[in-house]
């Protein structure tokens, strides 16, 4: 008698899709991030029931309500802590944090970066609108000086985070950026944080069109996009322009824009290398102020930097199991009641 194998369902966009009303105001970005997101899922070769999203507070963080997945809404800036303990008891889990400026970097700004240096094998997908939309516009810890909103009506006098330097600096193993008016670039870094082993961090330039209409304007725009953004490939020199006619090149350690064909040729170009944490430094410190005067560099797109790190959920899987063949099982009775106890008669 054969047996007939029963074949596995081909998923689509579809099935990741949930019966709830989306409800974001018309034209934000978070439109195009879920539908990215929803046309990756299929394809990472992860069961639905092992995915799950996890969301603090947010505009963005409605994601887990929208995806056929499990997830958890939960509280401000602790998405990441609530995340943690989920990979540490169910390590086989894919675990995505969906998280915003506001919510992943100031309330959660600790649990953000001790998140990173532990390198737990989950991927953060920070929505960086540079404004706090939920509560209605005030100032985030992204949004540039000068910015006038609802909380700071003269101006902020705040020196925003570089997102993408905080996670340097936290040491994480994977960071990244990309946008939500590129959906190809998006679902092509999606499907590389999935793939990294370790802490994945990918910042998402994404519109708040009612709070903060344009902030990411200047890169995402067609008559603008080619001059103001460096799309990083790696094993590629740095080439951007509406021509492909610019570069960046170092002179010692400092990067430099030169014209290709005047003052430079392509062989004389800073060749990006993923693994060079060094020039990853250099790169997420890219961060002018487009509208400033004078020279500055464009502002780069791609995986910056990923290494090889050994997992939080790894490590300490290893350690309890060295620990019970050296000293046994233990006797959680026996500790509770500890040296110190005695009966009452």
């Amino acid at each position: 008698m054969s047996e007939t194998a029963t074949a596995t369902p081909v998923l689509t966009a579809k099935d990741f899709s949930t019966d709830q009303e989306v409800r974001w105001c018309p034209g934000c970005g978070d439109y195009s991030i879920l539908a990215q997101v929803q046309k990756v899922m299929p394809t990472i070769g992860v069961p639905k029931e092992n995915i799950v999203i996890i969301s603090g507070i947010g505009c963005s963080s409605r994601f887990p309500y929208y995806m056929n997945t499990y997830g958890m809404h939960s509280i401000h800036g602790r998405a990441t802590a609530i995340a943690s303990g989920l990979k540490a008891a169910r390590p086989e889990l894919s675990v995505w944090i969906v998280t915003g400026d506001g919510d992943g970097l100031s309330i959660g700004g600790n649990h953000t970066m001790h998140l990173l240096r532990r390198n737990f094998d989950v991927n953060v997908l920070l929505f960086n609108n540079q404004i706090y939309g939920l509560t209605k516009g005030q100032y985030s810890p992204t949004s540039e000086e000068n910015k006038v909103t609802k909380s700071t009506p003269f101006g902020s006098i705040d020196h925003p985070f570089n997102p993408l330097a905080l996670a340097m600096g936290a040491d994480a193993t994977f960071v990244a950026r990309s946008m939500d008016r590129d959906p190809k670039h998006l679902q092509a870094l999606l499907t590389r944080a999935h793939a990294h082993k370790g802490a994945s961090f990918l910042e998402i330039y994404q519109n708040c069109n009612i709070f903060n209409d344009g902030a990411f304007e200047i890169f995402t725009e067609k008559g603008t996009k080619a001059e103001e953004t460096l799309f990083l490939e790696q094993g590629k020199p740095l080439v951007f322009g509406a021509t492909q006619n610019k570069g960046i090149k170092l002179d010692g350690f400092k990067p430099v824009i030169v014209e290709l064909g005047q003052n430079a040729g392509a062989d004389d170009l800073w060749v990006h290398d993923e693994r060079d944490y060094y020039k990853a430094q250099m790169l997420v410190r890219m961060f002018d102020n487009p509208n400033k005067d004078g020279g500055h560099f464009p502002r780069p797109f791609g995986v910056f930097y990923e290494t090889d790190r050994p997992c939080y959920e790894d490590v300490m899987s290893m350690q309890i199991q060295e620990t019970i063949a050296t000293k046994g099982k233990g006797d959680l009775d026996k500790l509770l009641r500890g040296r110190e106890v005695w009966e009452i008669i």
